[in-house]
């Protein structure tokens, strides 16, 4: 049988969450590598915000696992990124500097990926959140990790706007293998 040529391409999943951590639950940051290891396992490639806190423990577990990950940079430049942001560049095997600031960076890191998960996070993991939610992509909410991730449900049944493509799970392995279902069906080549 002759391979898909498109079998090469993997589920690209960015994983949302809080920089400043000192609100996460006291096993977030074990939940949050957990995360980045089942994306590799999975055949995922990992995207984030190419910052501290949730998003950089997610990448370590990507790492760990072998996996490739890609960071999105609000900074137009390493330097920038480094001195201005006061953000790292390890744990990345690839950053794009979008020069668009948080909240153009959010915009292009949402819309880069199949699918948003969203862990221990603060306004701007809601706001990534909402972005998702307005172009209808797939997205994980891992509870339990403390912040918005634990309002949204809250926030998504206030809303009055029901959303089928939305799952919820405090197990990251559950979690990651929801997310593709739904990435699955949104597909139009099968990967």
């Amino acid at each position: 049988m002759k391979p898909s040529p498109h079998s090469h391409l993997k589920f690209k999943i960015a994983v949302s969450g809080a920089a400043e951590t000192g609100h996460c639950a006291p096993d977030a940051l074990e939940k949050a590598k957990e995360l980045g290891r089942e994306i590799v396992r999975q055949k995922g490639v990992l995207v984030n915000g190419a910052t501290t806190g949730f998003p950089y423990w997610s990448a370590m577990g990507a790492k760990e696992e072998g996996g490739f990950t890609i960071g999105l940079s609000p900074a137009s430049t390493e330097k920038e990124h480094v001195e201005k942001y006061k953000l790292p560049v390890d744990y990345m095997d690839m950053i794009v500097y979008t020069g668009f600031e948080y909240s153009g960076r959010n915009l292009l890191l949402t819309r880069s990926a199949d699918a948003v998960i969203v862990g221990c996070g603060r306004m701007g993991t809601l706001n990534e959140f909402t972005i998702a939610f307005e172009d209808d992509k797939p997205i994980g909410i891992l509870i339990g990790t403390g912040g918005t991730a634990d309002m949204i449900e809250e926030i998504v049944e206030k809303s009055h706007r029901p959303n089928e493509k939305i799952v919820y799970d405090s197990n990251p392995k559950t979690l990651v293998e929801k997310v593709i279902e739904l990435i699955r069906k949104e597909k139009v080549i099968e990967i």
